[in-house]
């Protein structure tokens, strides 16, 4: 489940995994793979200490709150439109509360999910900015403090809200990790990861 991020830009907003069966992650409006979201932490993590630093993403953006759909009324198996409503009908809630687990081979569905986010979003480009003093992280439309951008990071490592199944981490997640923990850039030395929710 996304849970509520406070950006500096907009106040809070919606960030993570949105459906059990597959490694996509939302970012507001922005819908993105985890291995890429791990692949560009990992980057962000080599650079040289205290450089000014910008990237690119590349990301889905859906432009419409129609389009991107209704995440409890899908969930619930009341409202089936827009993207997320797509992707619960071809992946539904789980019957059993024990099995809403965010699974960690849900990159094998991503050729669907794919698929189905082509309809509502052409791929683009955004900017990642950080800036020389590590106070704030910009992707694309939303900017965030040091500890908020650090908190997405934490909730990938976590699986969330639900967390990863029987605790076990995708490789990309995996990784991400070990670059993270041995970056001296004040961006993320420090950073614990733990399987707290509120840490």
């Amino acid at each position: 489940m996304p849970l509520e991020f406070q950006s500096l830009s907009h106040g809070p907003i919606a960030f993570g995994f949105f459906n059990i069966d597959t490694d996509m992650l939302l970012l507001e409006h922005y819908f993105l793979f985890a291995p890429e979201f791990c692949e560009y932490i990992s980057a962000l993590a080599g650079i040289e200490t205290g450089a000014p630093f910008e990237d690119t993403w590349r990301v889905y953006p859906v432009e419409s709150r129609m389009d991107i759909g209704n995440l409890m009324g899908a969930i619930h198996g009341i409202a089936y439109q827009g993207f997320i409503g797509e992707v619960y009908k071809r992946f539904p809630f789980p019957q059993q509360p024990e099995e809403f687990r965010q699974k960690p081979d849900g990159f094998k569905n991503r050729e669907t999910v794919d698929a189905i986010i082509r309809k509502y979003a052409t791929m683009s480009d955004i900017p990642l900015v950080v800036d020389q003093d590590r106070r704030k992280v910009e992707i694309g439309d939303y900017t965030f403090s040091r500890d908020s951008f650090r908190q997405l990071l934490k909730y990938v490592w976590r699986g969330g809200y639900p967390r990863w199944k029987e605790g076990k981490r995708p490789d990309c997640v995996l990784h991400m990790k070990s670059v993270v923990e041995k970056s001296e850039d004040p961006l993320f030395k420090g950073i614990m990861f733990t399987d707290d929710i509120y840490a």
